[in-house]
């Protein structure tokens, strides 16, 4: 756990990053966003995973988060309003240039994307990501990054959630100078993880993990880089 120097730390990089009018939200505290796209994805499942995240993440350590997330439309300029946007699914996603323009900028001018594959996803995101960025790659995360060594450590990388193939959980990413700015994490079915218990009947120690690798995730995405 954060020292209290570090916590005072936290949250002067937080205070100062959502200064910025890109991310300019009206209350003291800000919203996560849910990516909405077409194609046919679920991109709708798990509805409590979002809400329980930020309610843990607030509880270990001092962010200005608000459980109440919003649905955004992936063309949408609202997108722009929210320094973290996450998406996820089972199935098909279809983006238009139009599209893939308002994430290429969203992401290039210092927004956040993390997507977590909930089964299925993979090879649609890929094409998505793609569309997006079609001269970048996805470049898997050692696991000495720093998002797994924030708040809680993870010295082996992702923890393993949900299993489906029996691959092992992987992280990958994509740099703008320098920069992670989208995150995706396969294999490990993290969102799952945040939803509520009775949903996926999880054991209390594999959400836990879950919730802490995701609090990791939005401690990076907000304090790095900015």
């Amino acid at each position: 756990m954060f020292s209290n120097i570090l916590k005072y730390i936290l949250l002067f990089v937080l205070a100062t990053s959502l200064a910025c009018p890109i991310f300019a939200q009206e209350s003291e505290s800000f919203n996560l966003a849910r990516i909405k796209y077409s194609g046919g994805g679920d991109w709708y499942n798990n509805p409590s995973a979002l809400q329980n995240l930020a309610e843990f993440a607030r509880q270990q350590v001092p962010m200005a988060i608000n459980p109440e997330y919003d649905d955004v439309d992936i063309g949408s300029p609202d997108l722009f309003t929210y320094p973290f946007a996450f998406l996820t699914g089972h199935g098909t996603i279809t983006i238009n240039q139009a599209e893939a323009s308002n994430l290429r900028t969203y992401l290039q001018n210092g927004g956040f994307l993390y997507v977590d594959d909930d089964y299925g996803l993979d090879e649609h995101f890929r094409d998505m990501i793609n569309k997006v960025f079609p001269n970048e790659e996805l470049i898997e995360l050692p696991f000495d990054h720093p998002i797994y060594h924030q708040a809680f450590e993870f010295p082996n990388g992702l923890p393993k959630i949900h299993e489906h193939d029996g691959k092992p959980p992987q992280g990958f990413g994509i740099f703008l100078e320098g920069r992670l700015a989208v995150f995706y994490t396969y294999e490990t079915n993290l969102g799952d993880g945040w939803t509520n218990p009775d949903v996926h009947n999880d054991p209390a120690a594999v959400r836990e993990k879950a919730l802490q690798m995701g609090t990791n995730i939005l401690i990076y995405a907000l304090t790095s880089g900015r």
